[in-house]
């Protein structure tokens, strides 16, 4: 499971020019979910997302978890991060996990995720358009396999 995750000043969510989801300072988080993807790779990357010191103290300092300053993720599913792009010029998405099992596991990812933090999505399968008001930038991928 790969998370990009943004530290954002605002992020939203339309559908076909409709509001469906905003959060103003917190995390924009973007999930691809890939085949061999479990519950555990779930607990992995809520671990490290939610204990990530990236957001300033007083003095500037990136010291603060999201937990720390009480703020909001928006999670939105983005199955183009699992894609791979090693060869030819069309990224081949071989590896994502087929849709049914993955808004299971995208579900359960903000479930989970909820039970820490403030949570709002996006729609699971549609197109959006997501708005992303990146602060810093401050911007980090995050592959829960590469993680203990």
């Amino acid at each position: 499971m790969i998370a990009l995750v943004q530290r954002v000043k605002r992020s939203s969510v339309k559908i076909e020019n409709r509001l469906v989801n905003k959060i103003d300072k917190g995390l924009n988080i973007l999930v691809g979910i890939s085949k061999d993807d479990s519950y555990d790779d779930i607990q992995k990357l809520i671990k490290k997302i939610v204990n990530l010191r990236i957001f300033p103290n007083k003095d500037g300092k990136m010291s603060l978890s999201i937990k720390d300053i009480d703020a909001k993720a928006l999670v939105v599913s983005q199955f183009t991060l699992v894609a791979d792009i090693k060869k030819g010029r069309r990224p081949s998405f071989d590896n994502a996990m087929p849709p049914k099992e993955a808004k299971i596991l995208y579900d359960n990812f903000c479930k989970e995720l909820e039970k820490i933090i403030e949570v709002r999505r996006g729609v699971f399968g549609a197109l959006m358009e997501v708005e992303i008001i990146n602060d810093g930038p401050v911007t980090f991928i995050i592959d829960s396999k590469d993680l203990p």
